[in-house]
């Protein structure tokens, strides 16, 4: 088909935003008994899986031939064209503790390459979202990274591995160099939130290691149609399933890859 990516973009808001209030009103309602464990620090619920299943079934209905590839896998079907990439509530651990930010993050990719974004953080409610060549906006609004051009003048943020510790050391020397060189750090347990804010100017950087794609596809879209830039940590683009990214104003990417690069690849 020919799609109309600003159609599909605008329909695909309005059910994002409606799974958002589905899921804002049932957290007064889930009890720790409702918390499934998938590891030691991976928890899902009730309300991760039926939201889900909501954006699963309502997104059939605007691209019926798409696939999915989804957090929760209540859908696996992959297309040979187009893909939905959705983490239906990203920030568990923070929804499960009554804490912020929790977002939900829906990507569409065509012929493996994505062409949409959507973060949709729902605490403050706000909408990131992002077309291939049509630049970045928040609740319609244009936005773009910020301009700060030294990462001593940056605030960084990023996110702690759950289960994969073996680069661990190197990951904590990472924290003590932008502990001593930098604005701060900050860890808000959202990653597709921390790439959002980056596209919006409030954080300069974003890394994380041991990622899925669901956590990144909408937020990396969002991020370079804000003007900065995306990447793993070796600098190439294989961050949506190398499960490693960097994301960044334009004007420190070369420095902050540098200093990542060089600390994660420590013995």
């Amino acid at each position: 088909m020919s799609e109309n990516l600003n159609e599909i973009l605008s329909k695909s808001i309005d059910i994002v935003k409606s799974t958002g209030i589905f899921i804002k009103n049932e957290q007064k309602k889930l009890k720790f008994e409702n918390i499934e464990t998938k590891n030691i620090h991976d928890f899902v619920t009730y309300v991760d899986k039926t939201a889900e299943k909501q954006l699963v079934e309502q997104f059939k209905q605007i691209l019926p031939e798409a696939g999915f590839i989804a957090e929760e896998k209540t859908e696996t079907r992959i297309g040979a064209v187009y893909n939905w990439i959705i983490d239906p509530l990203d920030g568990t651990t923070n929804y499960i503790h009554g804490l912020l930010p929790v977002a939900i993050s829906v990507a569409l990719q065509k012929n493996n390459e994505t062409v949409l974004g959507i973060v949709y953080e729902i605490g403050l409610v706000e909408c990131f979202y992002a077309i291939k060549g049509g630049g970045a906006f928040l609740n319609g609004s244009k936005i773009s990274v910020s301009e700060n051009d030294k990462v001593e003048k940056s605030l960084i943020a990023t996110g702690f591995p759950y289960y994969d510790y073996k680069r661990l050391p190197q990951f904590m020397s990472t924290l003590q160099f932008f502990m001593k060189n930098s604005h701060g750090l900050r860890r808000l347990g959202s990653a597709a939130t921390d790439m959002a804010y980056v596209a919006c100017g409030r954080f300069e950087a974003f890394y994380e290691y041991s990622l899925s794609p669901w956590d990144v596809a909408a937020g990396a879209i969002i991020v370079e149609e804000a003007g900065g830039k995306v990447c793993d940590f070796d600098g190439r683009n294989n961050y949506l399933f190398g499960r490693e990214i960097i994301a960044t104003n334009a004007n420190i990417f070369e420095e902050f890859l540098h200093n990542v690069k060089n600390i994660m690849q420590e013995k």
